[in-house]
């Protein structure tokens, strides 16, 4: 029914509370625990295979967050793959809530969980991801209490760090996007499925508690600054037509100035900047234009309903 896929690099802090976590919701036959280590160095490959109950696949180098997810989506021939990062505890009954909610609509491409603050659990980590017009993606309900975020909604994507996938339509939109590296491909996953037809919910009733920032480790960093900026400027490129692109690039370039503005006053806006021009790059390489979504007239009104979502969205945010 469902794989486990953990991604690991250098999480040795975190693994034992996670796979503990996890394991006890794993031992039906139809549930599998998958856990690709990312070429860690920090003893994580030791306590890995000694840790019973447990299959790993043990990759040379570092691929990020994408390329570890992707080869477990490979790996896997379930129904379901569920993607859970390693600095998070489930809370009983996430693994059933998950599947239950992808039983009861066929359209439904992922759920994202409740995700609490591993410190102030009465707190949002991420309540599922919104995108918007300015280029922006955010987490809902970061930092406020979870009582508020208590019933499901309809989201624009899900949160990769918990969250259920049907296995089947990334046969049809493709894997996870191993270009992003880590960040922004979530919602860049999403958005493809969207053009597809499919959506994602989110689902508080499968509740985790999350680190945060267990890789990168703090919410503003240069590697994070640089890496997301970068991508914000591939992901629209990548799956809006040149009309709907077009139609979006005055808000889209007032996002930027934005964000520019913002990441000075935190002492990163040299990051920002570069990233921003990093993300151009990557839109003109030639091996890059066979990842753009091709344009399909039956996905038309797809891509009304998604334009229609970006700029209510940007209301949502504010």
């Amino acid at each position: 029914m469902v794989t486990i896929i953990i991604p690991n690099y250098n999480g040795l802090h975190y693994l034992g509370d996670c796979l503990d976590a996890i394991l006890p919701q794993a031992e039906e036959e139809d549930r599998h625990v998958l856990v690709v280590d990312n070429g860690s160095t920090d003893g994580s490959v030791e306590f890995l295979r000694t840790y019973p109950g447990i299959e790993t696949l043990f990759l040379p180098d570092n691929t990020g967050f994408c390329g570890a997810v992707n080869a477990g989506i490979r790996h896997s021939h379930t129904r379901y793959v569920i993607l859970l990062n390693n600095d998070t505890k489930v809370r009983p009954g996430y693994v059933q809530a998950l599947i239950d909610g992808m039983e009861q609509d066929g359209k439904l491409f992922s759920i994202s969980a409740q995700m609490l603050m591993m410190h102030s659990p009465d707190r949002i980590d991420n309540a599922g991801d919104l995108y918007t017009a300015l280029g922006y993606a955010k987490g809902r309900g970061i930092g406020k209490p979870a009582d508020a975020y208590d019933q499901p909604a309809e989201i624009f994507s899900s949160c990769g760090g918990a969250a259920i996938y049907r296995r089947a339509v990334f046969d049809q939109i493709g894997l996870f996007d191993e270009t992003h590296f880590a960040y922004l491909e979530d919602v860049d996953v999403g958005y493809r499925a969207r053009i597809y037809g499919w959506h994602s919910i989110y689902l508080p009733e499968a509740k985790v508690e999350h680190a945060g920032s267990g890789f990168s480790g703090s919410r503003y960093n240069s590697f994070k600054v640089s890496l997301t900026s970068r991508n914000s400027v591939y992901l629209p490129w990548k799956n809006m037509p040149f009309l709907q692109l077009l139609l979006n690039l005055p808000l889209l370039l007032l996002g930027y100035l934005v964000k520019t503005l913002f990441f000075v006053k935190k002492g990163l806006g040299r990051e920002y900047v570069r990233g921003l021009s990093e993300g151009v790059k990557l839109c003109l390489k030639r091996e890059n234009r066979d990842r753009k979504v091709r344009f399909q007239r039956k996905h038309l009104i797809n891509y009304v309903k998604i334009q229609l979502r970006l700029w209510v969205n940007i209301f949502r945010i504010l």
